[in-house]
């Protein structure tokens, strides 16, 4: 799968997705990921779970899908930004989020946490 692919995948579930990333330039699979996870920043923050859940299913399914740049952007954006917007959920909510995250994108979440600074 490449970016204009994941574009009609997350378009599935976010129809105004492709007019969003068309105000962005340029438009390449970095950016993609960028924009669908401030949406599901966006989505955490307003505890729209419904949306939320199928956007991580999504994510996955990019991520495990993707080219070698999708799942680059994948790893140094979404996995790196799930600390900073499941910061302020309750335990409880944030345990629901992780585990709708599939086990290979946990893993990758673990290893890019417990290995960063070393």
């Amino acid at each position: 799968m490449n970016y204009s692919e994941a574009v009609r995948e997350i378009t599935e579930i976010i129809p105004d997705f492709e007019n969003e990333l068309a105000e962005n330039t340029p438009q390449n699979s970095y950016s993609v990921i960028r924009i669908f996870t401030e949406r599901i920043k966006s989505m955490v923050r307003q505890n729209d779970r419904h949306i939320l859940f199928k956007s991580l299913q999504k994510m996955d399914k990019i991520y495990t899908n993707g080219d070698m740049t999708l799942k680059n952007a994948v790893e140094g954006i979404f996995i790196y930004s799930l600390d900073n917007f499941t910061a302020f959920c309750g335990g409880e909510y944030r345990k629901v989020i992780f585990s709708h995250i599939s086990k290979e994108l946990q893993q990758t979440y673990s290893r890019q946490i417990y290995n960063h600074g070393i």
